[in-house]
């Protein structure tokens, strides 16, 4: 039986619930809710601090028993763009101790920030609060500039200083992978002691291996067509250009399996994709198959589940990713993935999927065009994929989660 008995979680830019897929939410969004559910439901109470964006909102919100969100004014509820709040840090901080001094001293075990904004609060909170602050990056700058598209623009060296002081200033680093624990260490000067992997998680009740003639009846596929689809936010580094451009090709080889070829494109704009949607449209109708591609916005999660039981392949090309929990949903529901051969993706995949180097259209045709022609080697992968996801429940993460705090309160109170 854990000690704790309060944590806060910090996600300032995007609140645990929104719907994952467009703006800034997205597996961060994810992450924040299943895991604060888990706490709660091991009897360990969670408050989350996100910033409030409408006026429609509650002050305090009860997704769940044993979560709160508290929606924190800071700037314009509406209008700003994540490169927009660093300006609204002291805003932000100011709204979370205000709701901090409500509360007695001692109220908090521990603080977990999420992205290096959260991690600029959750540090000045830390220390006012006296409380261990633990930090996930999901995504780091130095990173996602070093794999930028030629699309793309870099983060700005506002965003490098500031993970660098969040890294400094944690007493505690989770990373979502080994590769992300060596690049924390290598690029941002943390302290090897002080990172500690644990992985991200997938709700294997709701993805789950399913009827695909029955998914592909609900989400409106036709039985004969090859489905490749992705999903996620609509931006350059998650490249769904790359996966149109093959398809194009694919489509245009014309063999027998040419005709049968749909592309599905579930989610909204983020960041830098502003028009992106229009442009994939216009891509997709300069190849010629834009009577191919199925266009459609984020999409609730047990419709989600649906859709990659539906889909033949799921394809995530993008540039870089910290973990990638669309890959070990779709293989918790037994469909193969085929996967950039970057960040966290071949962790998320495994054995059941196939991973590509690079970003050519033709060398990510080459790939889904061999699985498409062998349904036998698709299918076990699946059974692969399957396996592998077992090993990524959200009680295992909560496991490992509610270790790192526990040690790091252990080790501020003998440093104290």
């Amino acid at each position: 039986m854990s000690g704790l008995r309060r944590v806060a979680l910090i996600s300032m830019h995007t609140s645990p619930i929104a719907q994952p897929g467009t703006g800034d939410a997205g597996g961060m969004n994810v992450y924040v809710a299943e895991t604060a559910q888990r706490l709660a439901a091991r009897g360990i109470e969670v408050e989350i601090f996100t910033r409030a964006t409408t006026s429609a909102q509650e002050p305090v919100f009860h997704p769940s028993p044993g979560v709160l969100v508290r929606h924190v004014p800071a700037g314009p509820f509406e209008g700003l763009s994540k490169a927009d709040l660093p300006g609204q840090l002291c805003a932000f901080a100011a709204g979370v101790m205000r709701e901090g001094a409500r509360s007695p001293e001692g109220w908090f075990d521990v603080i977990h920030s999420h992205y290096w904004l959260s991690g600029q609060v959750g540090w000045l909170v830390s220390d006012r609060w006296r409380v261990p602050l633990v930090h996930t990056m999901h995504t780091m700058a130095k990173v996602k500039n070093a794999y930028l598209s030629a699309d793309d623009i870099a983060e700005p060296p506002g965003r490098l200083i500031g993970e660098e002081q969040v890294v400094g200033a944690a007493d505690v680093l989770v990373a979502n992978t080994e590769q992300e624990r060596q690049e924390l260490i290598s690029l941002y000067a943390a302290e090897p002691a002080r990172v500690r992997v644990v992985s991200p998680g997938v709700d294997l009740d709701l993805f789950s291996p399913g009827d695909r003639a029955a998914a592909r009846r609900n989400v409106g596929v036709a039985q004969e067509d090859l489905l490749l689809l992705f999903v996620g936010r609509i931006q350059p580094l998650k490249a769904p250009d790359v996966l149109v451009r093959a398809a194009a090709r694919l489509i245009g080889r014309g063999d027998g399996l040419s005709g049968r070829i749909r592309v599905a494109i579930l989610g909204g704009e983020s960041g830098t994709g502003a028009g992106q949607t229009e442009r994939l449209r216009q891509l997709a109708e300069d190849l010629g198959i834009g009577h191919r591609v199925i266009f459609g916005e984020p999409v609730a999660r047990d419709v989600l589940a649906q859709w990659f039981r539906a889909a033949d392949l799921v394809v995530v090309p993008s540039y870089n990713e910290s973990f990638g929990l669309v890959a070990i949903e779709a293989a918790a529901c037994g469909t193969p993935v085929v996967a950039a051969a970057v960040g966290g993706l071949p962790d998320a995949v495994g054995p059941g999927g196939v991973l590509v180097q690079g970003h050519d259209p033709h060398t990510w045709a080459d790939a889904i065009g061999a699985l498409l022609a062998d349904p036998d080697a698709r299918d076990a992968l699946g059974r692969k994929a399957i396996e592998h996801a077992r090993g990524f429940s959200w009680e295992r993460t909560v496991d490992h989660l509610v270790e790192v705090y526990e040690q790091a309160r252990e080790d501020q109170e003998t440093d104290s």
